[in-house]
């Protein structure tokens, strides 16, 4: 029942805390009113299915995104109190109410919340479901679920087949009254390189079937509250472990700053333990008594929450670029998430083809992660919301490896994507000139074919505002050098599809427009396929105006007469 107390508390937890990070969308009121009515729908629908069928079909911590999600909806419509929707309570009444926490967002609320308190401790937030236990006389007669915070459902039977908790205190004679979490018992658990493996919701199935199962063998239990207990933290962790509750003793440190929480939340995060955890708790030695406790977040006790391996992100537009080739790569813009330290705003879809399969729009919700060296993944979409439109996106028609040798209507991307391949180490290597510079040129009117810098004059490049004199001298000087590389070069800058391999054979031109199927399929590494491939490409007439360019300009191996090119930086000799 820990997804109903979570729905109940979680706003006035978000209140609690040091700030709100969402922004209310600009909607009219109906849209938003709206999405406010889908999401909270279909979270009741998952809710269903988490309550009374004991599975889950979405991760916990995806959910807790939606939800706080849904929250900072209802806060933008006033609607600051509580969760309308009717919560499963329950029938049995807890002896003690399960209060919730408030959840500190950053480190800098931490240390606000730590400022004037005493006696602190810190524990791992171990990831499970809430339980009751109460004993009489030594004895286990009830143990409760969650629910509401204040009732519950009677969980006796289902508990007493776990072994990890006794069913009687020998040496206990009093009655006492503790709270708790059941979690997945886990070898060498790693949350860091883990993440939440979905435990909370494979306990609550297991604690939901019906009749018990063997599996509820599999389950521990980390008692964090005993009301009314001993008066001190210390007190309380050495008498629970004498009863045979040893965990809250060997997880809990005394810490008094700061840095002290943040080691343990590090090394907790990142070392082996024996459950799921999704961040730290901060518990103050002393509570009050447990007739004081209320189903709301408690004064004595905060979270601090690990951030998720995964996480929801809004997509705010659908980009899609061209590539030299013609392939069609598709980006999603979010709203900014952070992960681990780094903010994501973007995350790559792939292909066209799997951007329509994905049918992914602005305003979905999706799931991301992040994968080796920290580049953010699309692991899923998690909701849509109602009012959706699909982009325009480019034709795969429109856009191949001969298309865009020049600047047309649509061929934009691809035409700057053949110029910072001609200019790439790859190509002609001309240092100091990338997509940005480009960019410039072709804005000022000076390049709309893929060798119109071939004829600019110093003059005209000096004239361009933001070069300036001694950036367009060394560009000038750059281009000059690049009319003298060696024939090999020039078929690849023009994205002829050959490897460098492959060209180091080529001597000219000539030799190119001679060499038949089974010419070109001698060369290392050229099947027929790709042979064929060559020879369109040679033959395309956009290529061979291109080839005629070079020929006029006297480039080697393009035309018998030398290169009569002044000599380099000469245009800008003093």
């Amino acid at each position: 029942m820990w997804r109903g107390i979570y729905r109940a508390l979680v706003l006035v937890g978000m209140l609690c805390s040091s700030a709100w990070a969402g922004d209310c969308p600009a909607w009219s009121p109906e849209r938003l009113q709206a999405e406010i009515t889908a999401l909270d729908d279909q979270l009741g629908r998952w809710d269903e299915a988490y309550y009374r069928l004991g599975n889950s079909p979405i991760d916990d911590e995806l959910y807790d995104s939606l939800l706080q999600q849904l929250q900072d909806w209802r806060r933008c419509v006033g609607a600051v109190e509580e969760d309308t929707r009717p919560l499963p309570a329950g029938k049995v009444p807890h002896p003690v109410a399960h209060t919730g926490l408030r959840k500190l967002r950053n480190s800098r609320a931490v240390e606000q919340w730590m400022q004037g308190r005493h006696d602190l401790w810190v524990q791992p937030k171990v990831d499970g479901v809430a339980v009751t236990l109460v004993y009489r006389q030594g004895v286990l007669v009830n143990a409760i679920s969650r629910g509401d915070g204040q009732k519950g459902e009677n969980w006796l039977e289902k508990v007493k087949a776990i072994p990890a908790i006794p069913n009687v205190l020998p040496e206990v004679t009093a009655n006492l009254v503790l709270q708790g979490e059941l979690f997945l018992m886990v070898n060498d658990h790693h949350q860091q390189t883990q993440g939440g493996i979905n435990a909370r919701s494979k306990v609550a199935g297991m604690l939901m079937r019906n009749p018990r199962t063997a599996q509820l063998e599999q389950l521990g239990l980390f008692v964090w509250a005993w009301p009314d207990g001993p008066p001190t933290m210390a007190e309380r962790l050495q008498q629970l472990a004498a009863m045979g509750f040893t965990l809250p003793q060997q997880y809990s440190q005394p810490v008094a700053t700061l840095a002290e929480v943040e080691q343990w939340r590090a090394a907790w995060y990142s070392g082996p333990l024996p459950f799921v955890t999704d961040g730290v708790v901060i518990h103050q030695g002393q509570e009050p008594r447990g007739r004081y406790w209320q189903a709301k977040p408690n004064d004595w006790a905060a979270a601090w929450k690990y951030t998720p391996v995964q996480q929801v992100a809004r997509v705010t537009d659908v980009e899609f670029a061209i590539g030299r080739t013609g392939k069609i790569a598709v980006m999603l813009r979010l709203d900014p998430v952070r992960m681990d330290d780094k903010w994501i705003r973007r995350v790559n879809v792939g292909s066209l083809a799997l951007w329509q399969k994905w049918d992914i729009v602005p305003g979905d919700h999706i799931a991301i992660s992040l994968m080796g060296h920290g580049i953010p993944h699309l692991k899923q979409v998690v909701w849509r919301e109602v009012a959706r439109t699909t982009p325009i996106a480019p034709k795969p028609e429109d856009y191949h490896v001969l298309s865009c040798f020049t600047l047309q209507p649509r061929c934009r991307q691809q035409f700057l994507a053949r110029l910072v391949w001609l200019s790439s180490a790859n190509g002609l290597n001309i240092n100091g000139l990338n997509k940005a510079g480009w960019q410039v040129l072709v804005d000022q009117g000076l390049v709309n074919n893929l060798l119109d810098w071939l004829e600019l004059t110093p003059e005209q490049l000096s004239a361009v505002p933001s070069l300036g004199a001694k950036r367009a001298q060394a560009l000038y000087r750059q281009f000059r050098q690049a009319r003298r590389q060696p024939f090999e070069r020039w078929p690849i800058a023009l994205g002829v599809p050959i490897s460098p391999l492959q060209s180091a054979t080529l001597q000219n031109w000539s030799q190119l427009q001679q060499m038949t199927l089974a010419q070109w399929q001698e060369l290392a590494g050229m099947g027929e396929q790709k042979a064929r491939k060559v020879q369109e490409f040679l033959q395309y007439p956009a290529f061979l105006a291109l080839v005629q360019t070079l020929r006029q300009h006297h480039i080697s191996g393009f035309d018998a007469v030398p290169d009569r090119a002044e000599p380099l930086g000469d245009a800008f000799a003093n």
